[in-house]
């Protein structure tokens, strides 16, 4: 499938705040600079890009009940955690209700490109299909906030094509990796989705570019299947899955952990979901999100453009 055109429609004011913010924090020191040189100042200025990463988890794009998962989220220690910067060519894995999104796109929006790799409107499955147009149908609605996001149609776990060789700079994903795992359960061996996930994103990511991952955890050496149809996957497991196609772990944090959760019971018992038991909900509404791991897997500097 080829990528589709950046949505387009007649454009509202908002993202002033961010718009400014990246300006001044970039006039600062680009002042007399060749527009060459404006990409390595942006990088060079940690302070602008986390003032730009506030305004954007900060403004008015974004819904309410979203704002009320930061806490849980921490959507700013995650970002800078992986590295991003305004000026990249950043896509998204399966952004669902859009989430990160209505953080990414006025991040992006001046100096880099957001690439949403989705679920297509025409999906033979149902649910997938409307969640696929209300996605589409958020981002027509703003063109001031989104006007720019272009969306990769992609159908996991068999068809994820990343984009062409070398063409992005980071690719992030947030809590769906184990979708890729249990979809495969019935035809084929644990995990084949999920590499091929890891193979796509090798490719299309530049010499040295970031896989960032957000990922429900289980408990270590715990069997991948039981976990994946709880929502979760050992850490271990990911990681390995990720050096099979020739990623390197460059760091792990516990931003997203939660050590509450014994990582046994099923992701959605857990905010938002609660779906727990009813005599057990006020107790998993007292632990918050379930435990999550944040990994930062880099493409070789020295890499090919595909994994072996």
């Amino acid at each position: 499938m080829q990528e589709e055109a950046p949505m387009t429609r007649v454009a509202r004011t908002g993202g002033r705040t961010l718009r400014a913010t990246l300006l001044a924090g970039l006039l600062g020191v680009c002042v007399g600079l060749a527009p060459a040189a404006i990409s390595a100042a942006t990088s060079a200025t940690p302070a602008a890009v986390d003032q730009a990463l506030r305004d954007a988890i900060a403004g008015p794009q974004r819904s309410s009940d979203h704002k009320k998962r930061d806490d849980e989220r921490h959507p700013r220690q995650t970002l800078e955690f992986f590295g991003i910067r305004p000026d990249m060519r950043v896509e998204e894995f399966l952004p669902e209700g859009g989430w990160y999104t209505e953080i990414l796109a006025p991040f992006l929006h001046d100096h880099g490109k957001l690439v949403e790799a989705a679920f297509p409107t025409t999906s033979s499955n149902s649910f997938l299909r409307g969640m696929a147009r209300r996605y589409r149908h958020k981002l027509a609605a703003d063109s001031s906030v989104y006007g720019r996001v272009s969306i990769r149609p992609i159908s996991p776990p068999d068809y994820m094509p990343l984009g062409p060789p070398a063409s992005q700079d980071m690719i992030l994903t947030f809590r769906n990796l184990h979708d890729l795992v249990y979809a495969n359960a019935h035809h084929e061996a644990w995990g084949g989705g999920l590499r091929r996930f890891f193979r796509s994103a090798y490719r299309a990511l530049v010499p040295g570019g970031v896989v960032g991952v957000v990922a429900h955890r289980a408990n270590p050496g715990a069997n991948v299947g039981k976990s994946a149809v709880k929502g979760r996957l050992p850490q271990a497991y990911v990681v390995a899955q990720a050096r099979h196609a020739g990623f390197r772990l460059a760091a792990s944090s516990d931003i997203n952990a939660n050590p509450r959760d014994d990582r046994t019971k099923p992701v959605w018992y857990f905010t938002p979901s609660l779906k727990a038991p009813k005599d057990q909900r006020a107790k998993y509404r007292a632990m918050g999100a379930a435990d999550n791991m944040t990994l930062r897997f880099v493409k070789p500097a020295d890499s090919a453009d595909a994994a072996g």
